[in-house]
């Protein structure tokens, strides 16, 4: 009986062990390099589960409901302040993460205005959101003289009126859009006032009819295949747009636009749930990404700016100097920052953005 005994705990040991072999994540949609995950599991034993999102209201949601089975999650920045303050993350043990030295100083730093001190999260990566054209398709409809530079593409209507055929997306994401569309008025696009968000609201449903679709990833393939040919966005998408374009060698020509008017830049932050399952192997993970290899094998995957100043010798030189992905300072002056609302905010911007996309 005592060795049934020992032999049943030793099972049981066992398999607690194998069920801390698992890391659950959940990340964006196409934000990741292809191999990454299949590194980080050769390299720790590690089993790793990883599911996708296309909104941070879907991943707010599961958040906020708690019990998402999540060990690490990748919230943008004013999303996270406001589940910081909610208690959905944990503090980060920074002496499990000693490749937080590899990471730029300013950039935590900015960042750290949404999580003081840095203490819950650490940059995956970081971008601005404008749109992308097929600039053909764009000059055939419009002119040589189109406002490819400017906001007024998306939101006047005579403009957006004559690209209606090629197809117009805007991304499923009233956070970004109605400050957009704010900014483009003259408003502060990181107000909370009502009425300037109604104003935004207006202008968008004044282009609603040119419209084909709101979401937040299928833009990608749709611009790359030619299938639409404006797509507001953000920057490491479209450039995944125009790498898949490159490849299928189909005459797509797409271009990546920060209007001069300005955009949001925000920061997607690697975060930890309260009720994570296997924090360990989510600090191992996070360590594991801010390596400066790894962190540059994603970024030159998914053209997406990181927040790692040791990779930047080893991203593609086409990457790091093109000015659409790593801003130039006179182009920086014109990103703002993303507000972050309270609850009763988070209303009136529901509502009005139902109103938009349904047109009730």
């Amino acid at each position: 009986m005592k060795t049934i005994l020992v032999s049943a705990f030793a099972l049981m040991a066992g398999s607690a062990l194998a069920q801390e072999q698992v890391l659950n994540i959940y990340n964006w949609s196409d934000y990741i390099a292809e191999d990454t995950i299949a590194k980080f599991e050769a390299e720790t034993g590690i089993k790793v589960n990883y599911d996708v999102y296309d909104s941070n209201e879907v991943l707010e949601a599961k958040m906020l409901a708690g019990n998402s089975g999540y060990d690490i999650v990748v919230p943008t920045s004013d999303f996270l302040r406001r589940q910081i303050a909610a208690g959905v993350y944990q503090p980060l043990d920074k002496s499990k993460l000693p490749n937080l030295k590899h990471m730029d100083a300013a950039l935590m730093e900015k960042a750290s205005a949404y999580d003081e001190d840095n203490t819950h999260s650490v940059i995956y990566m970081w971008g601005t959101t404008g749109f992308g054209i097929n600039t053909n398709a764009v000059a055939e409809r419009l002119g040589e003289d189109a406002p490819t530079d400017s906001w007024a593409l998306i939101f006047e209507p005579d403009n957006l009126s004559k690209l209606q055929d090629c197809g117009v997306s805007l991304l499923d994401a009233p956070t970004e859009m109605l400050p957009a569309a704010m900014n483009y008025l003259g408003l502060d696009p990181r107000s909370t006032a009502r009425e300037d968000f109604e104003a935004g609201a207006a202008k968008i449903e004044s282009v609603r009819d040119y419209i084909r679709y709101f979401h937040s990833s299928q833009y990608i393939s749709d611009l790359a295949n030619g299938d639409t040919c404006v797509a507001v966005g953000w920057s490491g998408d479209v450039f995944q747009a125009q790498a898949r374009a490159d490849e299928a060698d189909n005459g797509v020509e797409i271009e990546y636009v920060i209007p001069k008017e300005g955009a949001l830049q925000w920061f997607d932050m690697m975060a930890i749930p309260t009720d994570a399952p296997n924090p360990d192997a989510a600090h191992a993970f996070i360590n594991f990404v801010m390596d400066p290899q790894i962190t540059a094998d994603i970024t030159n995957y998914v053209w997406y700016a990181n927040g790692n100043a040791a990779s930047m010798e080893l991203v593609d030189a086409e990457i790091t100097g093109d000015p659409a992905i790593f801003p130039d300072d006179a182009t920086k002056q014109n990103l703002w920052p993303a507000a972050v609302y309270d609850s009763r905010t988070d209303r009136v911007v529901t509502r009005l953005w139902t109103k938009v996309k349904t047109g009730q």
